[in-house]
C-alpha cells in the first residue's frame, strides 16, 4: 500500500475526518488536516486513533506544540508514564514531559540519550508493564542523520518461517538493559540489572494480532533454552526483524509528531553529527503486562 487511504481496518472510511497517507509499504502514515495544539473533537480523534492502530506509526507535519498541548494530545492514547522526578532530563515543570537532547545548558545535559546510534528496541521492554506507545516532537533536529527506523513486528512474526514459529512458540524471553553501559547490546544479566520476562510472541489487546517481541537492544537471553541455541535463535529472529526492506526510516524535520506503537513496533536510530544541535520531546504512555 503506497497510495493514499483513508479507509480503516473496520471498513470505515475516514475521509471526510482526517487525511491519512501511507508512507511505506509496511508501516507508517501522515495525518494531515489537523492541528494537534487545539482541542479535536471526540470524532476526528477516533479517526486518527484508528489510523494509528491501522499504521503503527502516525506523523503530523508542521506542529508547533507546547508542553501541555502536547501532553493533552497525548492524554487521548492512554494515560501516561510519569518519571521519578522533575528536572533534566524531564520537564521541570511536568515529569510526564521528557528531553531526547544533546543541548548543554551551565554545562549539563538537558535531555537524554545525546548522541550516537540506537540499536532496534521496543520502549521498556525490561520492565513488567512495558510503554505502550511513545510520542516524540521534534524541536530541533540535524541537518543530516538521526533518522528513527521503525519494524512492524506483526509482519515480522507472519514471515517467518513455520519451523521457527513452532520452536519460539510458547516461549518466553529474558528482557534487561543496563542505562549505564551505552545504547548497544552488552552483559545484560549482570546482578541488579533491571529485567523482565516476556512471550516472545505477544497479543496485541487492541488488535488482536501476534506480535514478534524480541529486540537486538534488550533481549537477552531465552528462558530455560541452552545459551548457545538460545543465542543462534535470536540472532535469526533479530536478523529477520532488521531486513532492510521491511524498514521505514523518518527523516525529522522540525515540527514533526511522530507516535508510534511500542506493542507492534521496533525502533532505533542512526548517528549523526553531534555537534548540530538536536531536542525533541517524548511522552510515553503507560502499558499493560504482555500476554
Amino acid at each position: 500500500m503506497n497510495s493514499a487511504s483513508t479507509t480503516t481496518m473496520s471498513g470505515r472510511n475516514d475521509a471526510a475526518v482526517v487525511g491519512v497517507k501511507p508512507m511505506s509499504p509496511w508501516l507508517g502514515a501522515e495525518i494531515t488536516g489537523v492541528d494537534a495544539s487545539q482541542p479535536i473533537d471526540a470524532e476526528r480523534f477516533a479517526a486518527i486513533r484508528r489510523a494509528w492502530l491501522e499504521h503503527l506509526v502516525i506523523v503530523l507535519r508542521k506542529q508547533t506544540l507546547d508542553e501541555d498541548q502536547q501532553v493533552r494530545f497525548a492524554e487521548g492514547f492512554g494515560p501516561l508514564i510519569k518519571g521519578r522526578n522533575v528536572g533534566p532530563p524531564y520537564s521541570p515543570t511536568n515529569n510526564t514531559v521528557l528531553y531526547i537532547s544533546n543541548v548543554l545548558e551551565n554545562g549539563e545535559l538537558i535531555g537524554a540519550h545525546p548522541d550516537g546510534e540506537m540499536e532496534f528496541h521496543t520502549d521498556q521492554a525490561h520492565q513488567e508493564k512495558p510503554s505502550a506507545a511513545t510520542m516524540l516532537y521534534a524541536i530541533d533536529v540535524p541537518k543530516k542523520g538521526g533518522e528513527t527506523l521503525f519494524v512492524n513486528a506483526y509482519h515480522a512474526y507472519e514471515t517467518l518461517p513455520a519451523e521457527l514459529k513452532a520452536r519460539i512458540d510458547g516461549r518466553r524471553a529474558i528482557n534487561a538493559y543496563d542505562h549505564n553501559d551505552g545504547d548497544r547490546r552488552g552483559n545484560f544479566l549482570r546482578e541488579g540489572i533491571p529485567r523482565a520476562t516476556h512471550p516472545m510472541v505477544r497479543t496485541h489487546r487492541e488488535t488482536g494480532r501476534k506480535v514478534l517481541y524480541v529486540n537486538r537492544l534488550m533481549t537477552a537471553a531465552i528462558e530455560g533454552m541452552d545459551p548457545k541455541e538460545s543465542d543462534d535463535i535470536l540472532m535469526t529472529l533479530f536478523a529477520h526483524l532488521e531486513r532492510p526492506e521491511f524498514v521505514y526510516a523518518h527523516s525529522w524535520r522540525a515540527g514533526d509528531l511522530v507516535l508510534w506503537d511500542n506493542r507492534c513496533t521496533l525502533h532505533a536510530r542512526n548517528d549523526f553529527d553531534a555537534s548540530e544541535r538536536r531536542l525533541l520531546r517524548r511522552i510515553a504512555m503507560a502499558g499493560e503486562t504482555p500476554l
